[in-house]
C-alpha cells in the first residue's frame, strides 16, 4: 500500500543554507481515540445498564444452554472487521445479548447449583472495572508502589479475617500474595519446596523427589507436580474411604512416606485439602503435619472453596494445626464475593519463593529504595508470572464495603440454605445423603430399589436422574461426582441471587424427576416379570 502523497513537509521558515528539513506529518493516518473520556463515560453507562438488566432478567435464561459445538462460530464472521461499523460498541452489546448470552452457562443464576460457586458482587464487579481502567502492572514495588503495598495490606487483612496463624502473615514474618488461581499457588509452592530440598541433597537427585496427596485432591496438584519436574509415578495419590468421609488418613500417609524412604526416595511435598472438590472432605491438617515434619516435607493447604468459610468462628476447628503448615491458599472468587480471578496464597518463608522464582535482569524496573534495606516486596519473585493484575484493589473494596461481619452473614446464609436442602433430602426415604455436609454442598443420591438391582444399578439410576434434572429448562442445574465407586449428585449453594424458594423449587424438581424415572423402571419391570 502506497503512503499518502503528502506525508511530510518542512517547517515554515527553513532556508536554503544547508537547513535539514524537519518532518511535519500531513494527512498521516490517525490513531483511533481509544481513551476519550466522554466516549468512555457514555459506553460505561451502557455496560452498567447492560449488566444490571442481565441480573434483573436472569430468570429468563435457562441455567445451561441447549447448544451444539459450532453454534456461535457459524453465525459470526470469519474475519475481524477492517473498519468499525457505525456505533460499533452498541451493536456489539446487542450481539452479546442476542448471540452470546443465550449460549452461556449462567453461573450467577439463582438456580445454578453445579460445581462450586463463582461468587460475584456489585462491589467485586466494580472493583474489576476500576482495576481495568487504572491498568497498572505491579510486578515490582517501583513499577507501582501503591499497588504492591495495598496487596501486602490486603493479604494480612484477609489472613486475619480467616484466622490464619500470624506466622503466615507479613506481620509475623511470613507473607501473602494474590494470584489468579489455586493452580498457580500449588505450582509456586512446589517449585519453592523443590529448590529448597535440592539445595540440601543436590540437584542431581530431582528424580528421587516424591509428592503426596489423596485421591480426592484436585487434579491441578498432579499437573503442577509434573510441570515442576516431579516424575509421574512419584505423585502418591493415597486412597481414601467412605467410612472416613474421604479425608486423607495420617496413618496411610505415614505408610506411604516410610515406604518411599525405605526405597531410597526423598519425600518432598504434601498437599492437604480443606473442602475437596468432590465432596468437601476435610483433611486433618495438624495430624498430617505431625507425620510430615520428621521428613522435612513441605505442607501446603489447598482451601480453594472452603477457605472462605473460615471467616466464621464455627469453622475454625477444621484447620486445627494450621500453624505448622508451610503455605496456604484459597480462592476469594469462589465464595467470598471477589469476582474471578483472585486466589490468596500465604507462605511461612517468603524467602523460599524468592530463591526459587526470583529474577534480576537489568531491564526490570527497580528503585533505589529496594537496595537501602527497606521492606520492599517485588511480587514478580513470588510466582511464575511477570505481568500481573492489580487484584488487591478489588479485594480491598470487598473487605471495606462488606466488612468481615457482612462476609460472615453471606457465608452463613448459604450454609443455612444448604442445611434446608439436606433436610428435605433426608425427609424422603427414597434418597440418602452420602457424606456429612460441612459447608454449602450437599452430596446425595437416589436409592435403587432392590428389585431393580439395588447397588448394582444405583450409579446408572443416578446418572439418568441427573440428566433428567438438568434437562428441565427452568433449572435447577446440578453436577455429579464419582467417589468410593458411587455416582452422586452435588447441590452447591452459592449464587448471591439464590433464595430459599429456589432451593425448595430445586428439590421439587429432583423429586418429580425421580418419581418419573422410578415409574418408568416400574413399568419396564412389570413387562418382564
Amino acid at each position: 500500500m502506497a503512503p499518502p502523497s503528502r506525508y511530510f513537509d518542512t517547517i515554515n521558515g527553513a532556508t536554503d543554507y544547508g537547513a535539514v528539513p524537519v518532518p511535519v506529518l500531513v494527512d498521516a493516518p490517525q490513531s483511533p481515540k481509544v481513551l476519550d473520556p466522554d466516549e468512555f463515560r457514555r459506553q460505561g453507562h451502557e455496560v452498567i445498564d447492560f449488566i444490571a438488566d442481565y441480573y434483573s432478567r436472569m430468570g429468563d435464561y435457562p441455567v445451561h444452554p441447549s447448544v451444539k459445538p459450532g453454534f456461535l462460530r457459524d453465525v459470526l464472521p470469519t474475519d475481524a472487521p477492517s473498519s468499525p461499523e457505525p456505533d460499533a460498541f452498541s451493536s456489539a452489546l446487542q450481539d452479546v445479548r442476542d448471540l452470546i448470552l443465550p449460549g452461556m452457562t449462567h453461573w450467577q443464576s439463582p438456580r445454578h447449583f453445579a460445581h462450586f460457586p463463582a461468587s460475584t458482587s456489585t462491589v467485586g464487579a466494580l472493583g474489576e472495572a476500576l482495576t481495568a481502567g487504572i491498568n497498572v502492572i505491579p510486578f515490582t514495588w517501583a513499577a507501582s508502589p501503591a499497588a504492591t503495598e495495598l496487596e501486602m495490606v490486603v493479604v494480612d487483612w484477609l489472613g486475619k479475617a480467616l484466622h490464619l496463624p500470624e506466622s503466615l502473615l507479613f506481620a509475623g514474618g511470613g507473607g501473602g500474595t494474590l494470584l489468579g488461581t489455586s493452580c498457580e499457588a500449588m505450582l509456586s509452592a512446589i517449585v519453592a519446596a523443590r529448590d529448597q530440598k535440592l539445595e540440601e541433597i543436590g540437584g542431581n537427585r530431582i528424580g528421587d523427589l516424591v509428592v503426596y496427596c489423596s485421591d480426592q485432591t484436585h487434579f491441578a496438584f498432579s499437573k503442577a507436580a509434573r510441570i515442576a519436574g516431579i516424575q509421574r509415578d512419584h505423585c502418591r495419590e493415597i486412597q481414601t474411604c467412605h467410612e472416613n468421609m474421604f479425608a486423607l488418613s495420617p496413618k496411610a500417609l505415614q505408610a506411604a512416606i516410610q515406604a518411599d524412604v525405605d526405597a531410597g526416595l526423598v519425600p518432598l511435598f504434601l498437599c492437604a485439602t480443606i473442602g475437596t472438590t468432590q465432596t468437601t472432605a476435610v483433611d486433618p491438617v495438624g495430624e498430617l503435619c505431625a507425620v510430615a515434619a520428621p521428613h522435612g516435607v513441605w505442607v501446603h493447604v489447598d482451601a480453594a472453596y472452603a477457605g472462605s468459610a473460615l471467616v466464621c468462628e464455627e469453622f475454625h476447628h477444621l484447620i486445627d494445626g494450621v500453624e505448622s503448615v508451610d503455605s496456604f491458599s484459597m480462592n476469594t472468587h469462589k465464595w467470598l464475593l471477589a469476582n474471578i480471578d483472585c486466589c490468596a496464597m500465604w507462605v511461612k518463608k517468603p524467602s523460599a519463593l524468592v530463591a526459587a522464582l526470583g529474577t534480576e535482569p537489568e531491564y526490570i524496573l527497580k528503585d533505589a529504595a529496594a537496595s537501602k534495606g527497606n521492606d520492599v516486596v517485588d511480587y514478580k519473585d513470588w510466582s511464575m508470572t511477570l505481568t500481573r493484575r492489580f487484584r488487591a484493589l478489588k479485594m480491598w473494596l470487598v473487605l471495606r464495603c462488606y466488612g468481615t461481619n457482612g462476609l460472615r452473614d453471606h457465608i452463613r446464609s448459604d450454609v443455612r440454605m444448604a442445611e434446608a436442602f439436606q433436610s428435605m433430602v433426608k425427609a424422603d426415604p427414597r434418597f440418602e445423603v452420602v457424606t456429612d455436609r460441612k459447608f454449602a454442598l450437599v452430596c446425595f443420591r437416589l436409592r435403587s430399589p432392590h428389585k431393580f438391582g439395588g447397588e448394582k444399578t444405583a450409579n446408572e439410576l443416578n446418572r439418568a436422574l441427573l440428566e433428567e434434572i438438568n434437562a428441565v429448562r427452568s433449572g435447577p442445574y446440578m453436577s455429579s461426582a464419582m467417589v468410593g465407586g458411587m455416582y452422586i449428585l452435588r447441590c452447591a449453594v452459592g449464587s448471591k441471587l439464590t433464595q430459599e424458594r429456589h432451593v425448595k423449587d430445586a428439590w421439587e424438581v429432583v423429586q418429580d424427576r425421580a418419581s418419573s424415572l422410578l415409574h418408568k423402571m416400574e413399568t419396564i419391570y412389570s413387562l418382564h416379570h
